[in-house]
């Protein structure tokens, strides 16, 4: 970012002629503090700080670090988010000020409920006013509107039908404050579909949001903003469900080239110097439940509330890929699904029994026997133990023809059924809660993951449990890979170092399948 742009901003702020500050006995000053001229920001440029006279009172002022990075972002979509106290509110109402001055610039911001909106609304009168003179709210739209009719519609969006609400509706620039209180992507999405503005009204297109981590909406967003990209790194936009670029389609003049770019700001306590220098927020912050104080004080996004693999560190559990060696067996688990996801992960297991799980499939709406030769293209000819899928898969339905699991063997990708008895799920999950502790002999997990495998890593930590049976993880969760993971780690239940035979270079389990012989 250019750092001319960082230093005005913290230079700079929204000020207030204070000639009532204090009665003091003065000459008058004949010096008169004109309304700030707020120029547009071109679609593709920084947006600059607010210019202002000075020797006025300081209303506002962007902390160095997260919050300037956050109001000088050129990026379309940005989330500003993290631990709780960073100043993500203010710099969400601060950031529309610089569009005021825009006779063209209509704005909105969104809270969940209209409940929710009042602090906003509050701390917008708070704001506004003095920033810009003669602005004013009116309060049955909820909408500010600037002298030069520039105008600002504070807002809820509580179900995925209010977007309704906004159809015709046309927005430079859209914020949501608290992001992950949406269950559901589907408004962030819509509303994008709301940006747009005249080709010669100066104005770029902007979505802008806040949040904390945790919320129902949590693993969405975190995939959206979190995942992609090292933090604070500007990157392309990606496709939520397949992680591939978002790019213009075949056809267009601009085919192949990225629609536009994403960025995640994280932002601590420690980067507000009003909240964080007595302690006393800090404090309380401290006093939080684990969990809890993973999400708002240092901003973790790998943990989740009531999270059903508490074990789960980033740290550790995740590696850089490397060159699996020969002598090491491989398999692999599916859990398929048509109409909603088919998660396929691949397992290389190491001689003292460690599984590394070293590639990834995740893909919907491909029917049995097209996942099957992806399968065997991905394996590219590598040697595969055995393949274990969901039993479910071999019951015919009525159908007098093979079954599913039958028609992908026939393909050449070879299977036996996954464990599905009474009480295989919560045994399942014991031995994946096993895994992930550090064994105390190898100080190393017994389940580790490539980070090339970017679902996987991104779905376990966020499974939350089920509220009606604590010892399982909640089935109306996105599971699928998940599943796919614990049919494979049942396939292996011992994984001592003692049960490996540095003779034959294997261990003391073999996984074979009397029925199938694989």
């Amino acid at each position: 970012m250019n750092e001319n742009v960082k230093q005005k901003l913290q230079r700079n702020a929204i000020t207030l002629n204070a000639t009532k500050k204090r009665r003091q006995k003065r000459k008058p000053s004949k010096e008169i503090v004109s309304e700030p001229e707020l120029q547009p920001v071109p679609a593709k440029a920084k947006p600059e700080p607010i210019e202002v006279e000075k020797a006025q009172e300081i209303i506002f002022e962007p902390n160095p670090g997260p919050q300037t990075d956050f109001l000088s972002a050129s990026e379309q979509e940005v989330l500003y988010g993290g631990a709780a106290g960073g100043g993500k509110s203010f710099a969400m109402l601060a950031d529309p000020v610089r569009y005021f001055n825009n006779p063209l610039s209509s704005m909105l911001l969104v809270r969940r409920s209209t409940e929710e909106l009042r602090e906003l609304i509050s701390v917008s009168k708070q704001l506004y006013p003095r920033a810009i003179p003669g602005i004013k709210f009116m309060e049955r739209d909820k909408t500010w509107v600037a002298p030069s009719g520039a105008t600002l519609w504070l807002s809820y969006l509580d179900r995925d039908d209010d977007v309704q609400r906004y159809q015709g509706q046309a927005f430079n620039w859209i914020g949501f404050d608290e992001l992950t209180q949406w269950p559901s992507p589907y408004p962030w999405n819509y509303m994008r579909s709301r940006l747009r503005t005249t080709k010669n009204s100066g104005l770029g297109l902007y979505q802008r949001g806040t949040t904390n981590p945790g919320g129902s909406g949590h693993q969405w967003v975190k995939k959206t903003f979190v995942d992609p990209a090292p933090h604070n790194t500007s990157f392309d936009a990606t496709d939520m469900e397949t992680g591939e670029v978002i790019a213009w389609p075949k056809g267009h003049t601009k085919e192949g080239q990225p629609l536009f770019k994403r960025r995640f700001i994280p932002a601590t306590l420690f980067d507000n110097p009003y909240l964080a220098d007595d302690g006393l927020y800090e404090a309380n912050l401290l006093s939080l439940p684990e969990h809890q104080r993973k999400q708002l004080l240092e901003g973790n996004w790998d943990v989740n509330e009531g999270a059903a693999f508490p074990e789960w560190n980033r740290q550790i559990h995740v590696i850089e890929p490397f060159e699996i060696p020969r002598s090491w067996s491989k398999f692999r688990a599916c859990d398929y699904g048509y109409g909603s996801y088919s998660g396929v992960v691949w397992f290389a297991v190491s001689p003292d029994e460690q599984l590394i799980v070293y590639r990834e499939m995740y893909c919907s709406k491909v029917i049995a026997t097209d996942l099957a030769d992806m399968i065997l293209e991905a394996e590219d000819g590598e040697k595969i133990r055995y393949g274990v899928l969901d039993s479910s898969l071999w019951h015919k339905r009525g159908d007098t023809g093979p079954s599913l699991a039958e028609q992908m063997i026939m393909r050449g990708c070879r299977w036996r059924p996954a464990d599905r008895s009474r009480g295989s799920r919560v045994a399942g999950k014991n031995e994946i809660h096993r895994r992930l502790q550090v064994d105390e002999f190898t100080e190393e997990p017994r389940l580790v993951f490539f980070n090339t495998c970017s679902n996987t890593i991104s779905q376990i930590p966020a499974l939350p449990l089920d509220k009606n049976n604590p010892e399982d993880v909640d089935t109306h969760s996105e599971d699928h890979l998940y599943d796919a993971l614990r049919y494979g780690v049942m396939t292996r239940p011992r994984s001592s170092l003692f049960d490996f035979d540095p003779a034959t270079q294997r261990s003391g389990f073999q996984a074979s399948d009397p029925t199938f012989g694989y």
